[in-house]
């Protein structure tokens, strides 16, 4: 006999009664997210939706999408503040699904952690749910995972997958894209959830402070820094009944010319107007402090637009009427010519 104490999972740091806790406190965050489709499940092992909603449909297709948020969750961390990078995973997530046209159905999420503060997780999932509710879609599942010594008490990490469903025939994507479309552009809300690499290089070789607040900002840099990532699933479903639309471009890692090749045919280019819209602050103060060339800036961050669509030359002026109607800053921000499936700012 020894006299240390017996094993246990909680001696092994895993804290169950916390994570039940945890759960209590995100319940009344994650109802605001429900769609009628909905089924409960009595055992809490699995989230359900009623598929009969897809009769409405001549042939559904169900859509797919998983992601994270990447290092951003470091920032959240170090500043304390957990309420918005749920909301960055939503955006990362569920706008993936709108570019084929898909409307978001549910979404699943999963956050590891070094240790379960109740109420740091029900920040977290309640900016989940609460972005869910904004996109349209239901949180119906999800999972908490305590890993300690893998992870420091105060580090954590979130992943998501999203379903949607969109009729075949109307699936978006470049082989509806013709020269002489017009490109329109969504602005974003900052820098979203990309590039944060090297955002956190330059804070750790630059001048910059987290707790700082240069000229350019009206707030301090950590605060701009942790701006949620807008979510435009319900602004591109909006386009698409009202018709006109080619394709979309969730402009995430790899910028704004990179993702909007991705839905170019191999026989068009899309040329965009530089001059057709200015570099939002924050993007101007990283570049400056951190001594960024303009094409790393360009392959890096989404300078200001978050989203993008194709649209048929006629139907322009009324989806940016259609979305500024809805509050959404858009502007034209180039066209489509014949080339070689590129895009390209000019």
């Amino acid at each position: 006999m020894t006299d240390r104490p017996a094993a246990s999972y909680e001696a092994a740091g895993v804290d169950i009664a916390a994570g039940e806790r945890a759960v209590e406190l995100m319940k009344s965050r994650v109802v605001r997210s429900r769609r009628p489709e909905v089924v409960d499940d009595a055992s809490g092992f699995a989230g359900l939706f009623d598929a009969s909603a897809f009769l409405r449909y001549k042939r559904p297709l169900l859509a797919t999408s998983t992601d994270g948020v990447g290092t951003k969750v470091d920032l959240a961390r170090r500043l304390g503040i957990y309420d918005t990078i749920g909301h960055d995973l939503v955006g990362m997530v569920i706008d993936d699904l709108a570019v084929c046209g898909a409307e978001p159905l549910f979404m699943t999420d999963y956050i590891a952690c070094g240790k379960v503060v109740p109420e740091r997780i029900a920040d977290i999932v309640g900016g989940i749910a609460d972005a869910c509710a904004l996109a349209g879609c239901a949180l119906i599942g999800g999972e908490t995972a305590e890993h300690p010594g893998l992870l420091e008490a105060d580090e954590f990490d979130l992943a998501g997958a999203g379903t949607g469903v969109v009729e075949a025939d109307e699936i978006l994507g470049p082989d509806r894209v013709q020269v002489g479309d017009v490109v329109i552009a969504m602005a974003s809300s900052g820098i979203h959830s990309n590039g944060y690499s090297l955002v956190r290089h330059i804070l750790a070789t630059s001048d910059l402070a987290l707790e700082a607040q240069p000229d350019e900002l009206d707030r301090p840099l950590g605060e701009e820094l942790l701006t949620p990532t807008r979510i435009y699933a319900k602004d591109c479903l909006a386009l698409m009944q009202a018709g006109g639309v080619r394709a979309f471009a969730h402009i995430t890692g790899g910028g704004l010319a990179a993702n909007l090749a991705r839905s170019l045919p191999p026989t068009v280019d899309a040329v965009l107007e530089r001059s057709s819209w200015e570099m939002p602050p924050v993007f101007r103060v990283l570049q400056g402090h951190g001594e960024v060339p303009q094409a790393e800036m360009d392959k890096t961050f989404n300078l200001g637009v978050g989203m993008a669509a194709i649209v048929a030359p006629e139907a322009a002026d009324a989806a940016l009427r259609l979305l500024a109607s809805r509050g959404m800053p858009s502007w034209r921000l180039g066209e489509t010519t014949a080339g070689a499936g590129m895009a390209r700012l000019a």
